[in-house]
């Protein structure tokens, strides 16, 4: 069905927050605590866009408040990015998972629940109008740029919405988490370094979007 018949008429967050909450565009509400919002400064500079909620962000009701949001929040660290500056959010609001005993597992959202869920963030963008959008993982930078693209061909580059905004896709922080011992270090670091490319395209001149 997807999400646009939800959306308020108004393209402020607080509004599109609400709306939000009683969202039916796909199935996921359905065995998901709740919808899980975007949430930042409301004139960031920097928007990032992960995947979806993981299971503690659905029992808080906040994104990025996981092990990967700490993995997130040193990385802006390292790139000097103001954590407080910015504004984080997900390409699905619910946590899509399956249970295995009294564990919820993680599990990718499909191409539909991407589709249906994309009004949401477009609206984000709209209201927030940063100057960067950063694309965290596979799921994310598909939501905004099309199911062909593909991070290991194009992460850490200055890319461009069809808005004409600046964008630049990495690796997701959970990407991190799951890499063996050996491999950690440096995936940290090349997520450290696209972030550093953010950073860098804040002093360009703002294009016009539209």
């Amino acid at each position: 069905m997807g999400a646009e018949e939800f959306l308020p008429h108004s393209r402020s967050l607080s509004d599109l927050r609400q709306a939000a909450e009683s969202c039916r565009g796909c199935d996921l509400y359905r065995d998901a605590h709740q919808t899980v919002f975007g949430e930042g400064s409301q004139h960031a500079s920097i928007l990032l866009v992960g995947e979806q909620p993981g299971d503690q962000e659905d029992r808080r009701g906040e994104p990025f408040v996981g092990p990967a949001g700490r993995i997130l929040d040193q990385a802006l660290r390292d790139a000097d990015i103001d954590r407080t500056q910015t504004y984080v959010t997900n390409a699905v609001k619910h946590f899509k998972f399956v249970e295995r005993g009294k564990r919820r597992i993680h599990k990718k959202p499909g191409r539909t629940e991407v589709v249906a869920c994309r009004p949401w963030l477009l609206a984000e963008i709209e209201a927030v109008d940063p100057r960067v959008v950063v694309l965290l993982g596979a799921t994310a930078a598909q939501s905004l740029l099309g199911p062909q693209f593909r991070i290991t061909k194009s992460r850490g580059e200055p890319l461009h919405l069809e808005d004409g905004r600046s964008a630049v896709a990495t690796t997701h922080p959970s990407a991190i988490l799951r890499a063996g011992d050996d491999d950690r270090e440096a995936a940290f670091a090349e997520l450290v370094a696209d972030l550093r490319v953010v950073a860098e395209l804040l002093d360009e001149p703002r294009r016009v979007h539209g």
